[in-house]
């Protein structure tokens, strides 16, 4: 009888990571990668194609690496534990019909200055433009949706620099574009801009020189002198 004999494996073992089942949180997070890295100019409109349909026919966390593994991005989400931005808002925590919609048929429209959007706007422009300007907008909700849809129009959104700004949208013979923004502030707002521009376009990035913080800081320093003004009459 050898008693030095090594124990039979068991088949219950531990299963690598690699080898896990991988969820559509997973497929969202690696197809968020292409999607920045096609903005980004690290992937041909071929190579993101190919590359998101890998994903969706994926089936391990594994599979799924491999769509990203030359990719800066992801390197950098698995070794830094700094902030991450959220996702997509869950389901229930935006309304699904909007607070306000913004039309433009044959004609423009603009919202911009101080206002206040709220959780969901919708944009269309019909042969026509629309304009949403949140560089000076006051942000009530962390999290605000705009779907913004162009037929033979433009569709321009302006955000400040320092909120995080998403995408997901489409386009037919058109153009849909949205340069993706990271906040380091865990309270910043984020913006996601879903949408279709059919002969038309879409198009969403920061504004330059504007910035969340200096915007409240300069309205708040109006309210002090304003009052300061009141009280000494």
């Amino acid at each position: 009888m050898d008693l030095h004999k090594s124990p039979a494996p068991t088949a219950r073992g531990p299963v690598p990571a690699t080898e896990l089942r991988c969820s559509d949180a997973d497929r969202d997070r690696i197809a968020d990668i292409l999607r920045d890295a096609l903005a980004e100019g690290r992937l041909t409109a071929e190579e993101h194609a190919e590359r998101v349909e890998g994903v969706l026919n994926a089936k391990t966390v594994g599979e799924l690496d491999l769509f990203v593994r030359d990719l800066p991005a992801a390197h950098a989400r698995r070794t830094t534990a700094a902030y991450a931005p959220p996702g997509r808002p869950a389901p229930g925590t935006v309304p699904a019909e909007p607070d306000a919609n913004v039309v433009a048929v044959f004609s423009s429209a603009m919202r911009k200055g101080r206002w206040r959007p709220g959780r969901r706007l919708h944009a269309y422009a019909i042969f026509g433009s629309v304009e949403i300007d949140l560089s000076e907008a006051i942000f009530e909700y962390q999290q605000v949706v705009i779907k913004a849809i162009s037929v033979f129009g433009d569709v321009t959104i302006r955000v400040p620099e320092n909120i995080t700004l998403r995408g997901t949208g489409g386009a037919v013979l058109g153009n849909f574009e949205v340069s993706p923004l990271d906040s380091g502030e865990q309270n910043a707002p984020v913006v996601h801009v879903d949408g279709l521009a059919v002969l038309g376009n879409v198009e969403a990035r920061p504004k330059r020189g504007k910035l969340v913080a200096d915007i409240l800081d300069r309205v708040s320093d109006k309210v002090d002198k304003a009052l300061r003004r009141h009280l000494d009459h």
